[in-house]
């Protein structure tokens, strides 16, 4: 056969497959009848196959010759060696073209390789195309080429960026830009001007705090985006260590796992973590359950067997022959064969999607808005500062005009230099710089007040984004739901023409919690029978720690446990002493009632064996000995399942006198339609019955038991659960949480719509949903409820209409995936909503990182889900993201207050410095003045802002869009008024006090015995040295007197008490203004100052650190000030007054307007 095949090979070579710099295939076309190509690859065997037949015969090669595979004609794509099944479809060509190209150096050969289907072939059909044997696994040629393809078993390490370009992006803003240059101008200033006083410790006070400033931010938004990706390293963590793998026929029980490569035989027990991607291929064990609700969100352990299933497009939930990396397993050992590593596995997946949703970055409205303001606050500032200086250009350069003509043009550069000192002091004071510091400090504090509503908050701006959200993507389980398993029916016999049905109320593990219903003072036979089941046929336990009770084992079984304590047991002496016991010990008698079922006395029974569950049958069964008293023990069957499937094996049914009698089609019917009531309602429906005739088993006491044997044969399980006696139904649900219900109504109330997207099957998922107010009793679902895989099959224009319906009511999308979730995202921002998504396993993080805001599950949640986020439910409770919603939007508003503030004292600091300009008076505030008020003395008032209360109809307001300006225009208008008054108030101070040395408005300003001057004369203040009569007289300042020589210092040096007043007046009016602040248009007779304590605490802090500065010797000359009177005091007071009936004659107007619009 070989001489044959290579005789008939041409030497055309049609295609030619690299990994690395090493060939591991090529196909060259044959002559051969029927036969398209053969690949030649470095392998030991000779693999034909016919294009007409599914038919494989392998023949031995000499080992120094390569192996031909032969493929068909239709061929022509690259797979690993072994290739030649179907393709596994469009969908997994897909995945992985999409995670073969975000490899490294570690995975250079997996680029275009894609994920073949083992969950939809046979285990022979995975082992022929690894070309392994199960009972020997691979060889080390076989290792060395199938890592050459698909390299080391590892998550790929992203790229990070280098600091040094970290740190220039912190300079891209605009206003530290300016901020930048404002700084560097006002140094070299400084180091220029040798000689002069204020070269001294005040000149370069300003440079220096402006670049602290800029360096302050710079370091934290260099450590703020320095930090790794902590998603991306919980994922890594997911990842095994070590795997016990099978080659050359030897078991090597510690192999590192990153050397696994596809086609590897792996041995799983009980504890062991995944470590790749693997196809079960024999159970060593009777059943094997993995825990993957990390990577799923399946809240219970799966089983896991070794039939293929149909669909090559299954959900990973459908997966059932697979077991995925970073889950671990809980119970049975196996043997599988790896199919995927590194980034080919579902992890690696999830990693490709989280990189690609953090390259997909949004900017939190409030950013886009301050950049906005940035951008035009850049343009108006540079144009202005140039204003400033060319106005003033006659005072730096001077010309004649001798017919018609320019001559004697001299440069004053210092004038020049002053008036530049001046463009930058207006560049500081447009800039509010203590905005950054304010707006963190309110997130700060807004993120406290939600984590005491148990919303932690991890990513400052996403409180802001709660704000405006519009939809919240929730899951259901856990955060709709309490997911603590709860029976909430129990059906019972009383006879073969009627049910008993009971009402079971709680909704935790707390056996405390909630009661059976229309239960009588003594259990009769038929009920003590269910308790005896539902006791001795479990595994799980209830655990009581810190105070909350969880359970231990499976979900479904601890319910039953709460049941049976809720049942209790029948003698009353045990009761008594059962409580008695828990008062005394209550972590220690958690599950006393169950216990006492399984205790070795009269009408007590012990467990035998254990009959494990499998799909096959859908039920679980215990062999327990009976203590019947004197007729001794007895052997008996308790069965527990699936309601349908076990209805099927009974033949008989327990009545509540005890009595067993024949089971009538009648009497079955009617159980079956309670099953079907039930399903319906979204319940999860088990039954449960027994029998006593075991035949051979009837005697069996142990293993030693001749019949044991019997037992260990998994196929005997079905006959052996057969001819049973039912006892009752047990109606279970994850039951919705009793606030939800109120937190949906709030959410519609406030405009925000909530899409339910679960795993779970549809008729649970739209039970929940109509039970918790998603949907009404009686609505129709059918254009509200998709499956995830109807949902994905729409056109990307049809799940536009879908979800963005005109009513744009509540969806609830069942049996999704985490790329549903990424998708609904995706379709709704780009719809213009802002989306909140929540998610608590592996799966979620990329549909969380690329929401709006991520919100995480802080009990159910991975460590993986938790990093992705924005935001930590410490509850997992949906009413608690309701609730943070309602603190966002509390923040925006009060967020806004202070940022009005700050603009609206800013524009008067514009306004006082461009019309010092424009006048040509001296400059009255000093940039270091600017920069302590922006910085210190506004900072107290506008962070107390931060604490108002929210308004009473916060929830009752449609979302915010994220355009909606910061700032409307009447808003505006109305701070062009106040902020004009400001810069007249304190423009004006600065000249009364030149100007007049007698009284204004009463108030005596002779004291200081300064000399007044004229209008022309301040205004012309730079020709000074042109008056020779001009003199003045010394002036006092506290304890300090101005003598002046040369009676031109007088304008400045001399201008120290006038700066004063302007910069004293500018803190009162910044003061008054806050006030005004506490509300946009209510009046402050209906919100007084007392409504923020807090902020009259800050005014008081403002002015007290004011004052510090003017009384403290040495901190007045730091800032150019000096002391105040009393009586200058009273006229500073005076001047800025009048800004509050100002302000209350604007928000009167305003209100006018709005009621005339409505």
């Amino acid at each position: 056969m070989r001489s044959l095949v290579m005789s008939a090979l041409v030497p055309v070579a049609v295609q030619l497959r690299r990994s690395g710099d090493s060939s591991v295939c090529r196909r060259l076309r044959t002559g051969l009848p029927g036969r398209g190509f053969v690949r030649l690859c470095q392998s030991r065997r000779l693999i034909i196959q016919n294009p007409a037949s599914s038919g494989i015969r392998r023949v031995g090669l000499n080992r120094a010759k390569p192996s031909v595979e032969i493929a068909e004609a239709s061929d022509f794509s690259v797979r690993a060696p072994g290739t030649n099944l179907p393709a596994a479809g469009s969908q997994h060509q897909k995945e992985g073209k999409e995670n073969g190209g975000s490899g490294t150096d570690s995975h250079k050969g997996s680029a275009g390789l894609r994920v073949f289907p083992a969950w939809a072939r046979s285990v022979d059909e995975v082992a022929e195309h690894y070309e392994v044997d199960i009972y020997s696994g691979l060889t080390s040629q076989q290792v060395e080429e199938s890592r050459s393809l698909y390299g080391w078993n590892e998550l790929d390490k992203p790229s990070q960026k280098p600091l040094w370009k970290l740190v220039l992006e912190q300079f891209e803003d605009p206003l530290v830009q300016i901020l930048l240059a404002a700084a560097g101008v006002s140094f070299i200033l400084a180091l220029t001007e040798g000689g002069k006083v204020e070269t001294s410790l005040q000149a370069f006070t300003e440079p220096l705090v402006i670049f602290a400033i800029i360096i302050l931010n710079a370091v934290i938004g260099v450590w703020q985006e320095n930090k790794a990706e902590n998603s991306l390293q919980a994922l890594k963590n997911l990842q095994s260590d070590y795997a016990r793998v099978l080659r050359h026929g030897l078991e090597i029980p510690d192999l590192p796992a990153r050397e696994l490569v596809p086609g590897d035989i792996v041995k799983l027990r009980a504890g062991d973590r995944v470590a790749a991607d693997m196809r079960v291929a024999e159970l060593s064990s009777g059943t094997v359950r993995l825990q993957q609700a990390a990577l799923t969100g399946e809240s219970q352990p799966v089983m896991k067997g070794t039939d293929a299933v149909d669909d090559e497009e299954i959900e990973i939930q459908g997966k059932e022959g697979m077991v995925f990396a970073g889950t671990t397993v809980i119970y049975g050992s196996c043997t599988c064969i790896v199919t995927a590593t590194g980034m080919l596995t579902e992890i690696g997946k999830i990693q490709s999607q989280i990189l690609d949703a953090s390259a997909e970055t949004y900017d939190t409205p409030l950013k886009r808005k301050l950049d906005e303001f940035a951008d035009t606050l850049t343009k108006v500032v540079g144009g202005i500062c140039v204003l400033v200086w060319l106005i003033n250009y006659k005072y730096f350069i001077t010309f004649e005009t001798v017919d018609g003509s320019i001559r004697g043009i001299s440069f004053s550069f210092e004038q020049a230099i002053y008036y530049f000192k001046v463009a930058v002091a207006l560049a500081v004071a447009a800039i509010p710089e203590g905005l950054p510091a304010v707006v963190t400090t309110c997130l700060a504090l807004g993120t406290r007040r939600m984590a005491e509503e148990n919303a932690i908050v991890r990513k400052l701006p996403s409180v802001e984004t709660l704000g405006c959200t519009s939809v919240i993507c929730s899951d259901k389980t856990g955060t709709l739901t309490t997911n603590q398993m709860s029976v909430v029916r129990l059906i019972t016999v009383d006879s073969l023409d009627e049910l008993k049905e009971y009402e079971v109320t709680g909704t935790t593990y707390d056996p405390s919690d909630g009661e059976v219903k229309g239960l009588s003072d003594s259990l009769d036979i038929n009920l003590k029978s269910v308790a005896e089941i539902f006791s001795l046929c479990n595994d799980a336990g209830i655990q009581l720690k810190s105070g909350s009770y969880n359970a231990v084992g499976m979900p479904t079984e601890a319910a039953l446990m709460v049941l049976v304590e809720k049942l209790d047991i029948p003698s009353r002496e045990a009761r008594k002493k059962i409580k008695a016991a828990r008062l005394e010990k209550a972590e220690g008698e958690v599950i006393s009632a169950y216990k006492s079922w399984g205790s070795n006395t009269l009408q007590s029974a012990v467990r035998l064996f254990t009959l494990e569950f499998d799909r096959s049958r859908k039920s679980m069964s215990v062999l327990v000995s009976q203590n019947t008293g004197e007729d001794g023990f007895q052997n008996k069957l308790l069965v527990k399942g699936a309601a349908e499937f076990l209805l099927e094996r009974c033949s008989s049914v327990q009545l509540k006198d005890g009595t067993v009698v024949p089971l009538s089609p009648r009497c079955r019917e009617l159980i079956m339609a309670n099953v079907d009531a039930m399903a319906r309602k979204g319940l999860r429906i088990l039954g449960c019955a027994f029998t006593t005739e075991l035949g051979v088993l009837d005697d069996y006491n142990g293993a030693t038991h001749p019949s044991h044997e019997v037992l260990l044969d998994v196929e005997n399980y079905y006959n052996i659960e057969s001819q049973l006696t039912f006892t009752a139904l047990a109606g279970l649900q994850d039951p919705p949480r009793s606030e939800v219900k109120d937190a949906i109504e709030n959410c519609r109330n406030a405009g925000i719509r909530v899409i339910v997207i679960t795993g779970d099957n549809k008729a649970t998922a739209e039970a929940i949903c109509r039970e918790v107010g998603i949907f009404g009793v009686d609505e129709d679902l059918t254009e509200r409820s998709l499956t995830g895989k109807e949902f994905i099959r729409l056109s990307q224009n049809e799940r536009q209409s879908y979800l963005q319906r005109p009513d744009k009511g509540n969806f609830v999308i069942s049996r999704a995936e985490p790329i549903h979730k990424q998708e609904i995202v995706r379709v709704l921002q780009n719809s213009g909503e802002v989306v909140a998504m929540t998610g608590d396993g592996v799966n979620d993080a990329p549909a969380l990182k690329l929401a709006d805001i991520g919100i995480s599950m802080g009990i159910t949640g991975t460590e993986v889900a938790k990093e992705a986020s924005d935001m930590v439910l410490a509850d997992d409770n949906f009413a608690s993201i309701v609730l943070a919603v309602k603190e966002g939007r509390s923040i925006y508003d009060n967020m806004k207050a202070f940022i009005r503030y700050l603009i609206s004292s800013n524009i008067g600091e514009v306004v006082s410095i461009f019309l010092t300009a424009l006048l040509s008076f001296p400059q009255g505030l000093l940039p270091v003045q600017l920069l302590w008020v922006n910085l210190v003395t506004d900072g107290a008032p506008a962070t107390a802002l931060g604490f108002n209360e929210p308004d009473k109809d916060i929830l009752e307001r449609s979302p915010r869009s994220p355009d909606e300006s910061l700032i409307s225009n009447w808003t505006f208008f109305r701070f062009l008024i106040i902020g004009a008054y400001v810069g007249i108030a304190t423009t004006g101070i600065f000249g009364l006090w030149y100007m007049n040395n007698t009284s204004f408005l009463g108030i005596d300003m002779s004291g200081d015995g300064h000399t007044a001057v004229t209008w022309g004369q301040l205004s012309h203040w730079a020709e000074c040295p042109l008056w020779p009569e001009f003199s003045v007289n010394s002036f006092t300042a506290g304890s300090h007197e101005y003598v002046f020589t040369n009676a031109c210092d007088y304008f400045s040096e001399g201008k120290v008490k006038a700066s004063t007043l302007s910069m004293s007046a500018l803190v009162v009016l910044e003061m008054f203004n806050a006030l005004n602040a506490l509300s946009e248009n209510n009046s402050l007779l209906s919100v007084p100052p007392w409504a923020n304590k807090w902020l009259l605490g800050a005014i008081g802090v403002s002015m007290g650190m004011h004052l510090t500065i003017l009384y403290t010797p040495w901190l007045a000359d730091v800032f150019g000030v000096v002391p105040l009177s009393l009586q200058e005091w009273l006229l500073v007071v005076a001047i800025s007054l009048p800004i509050i009936p100002l302000d209350e004659a604007l928000k009167f107007w305003g209100r006018m307007q709005r009621e005339r619009r409505n």
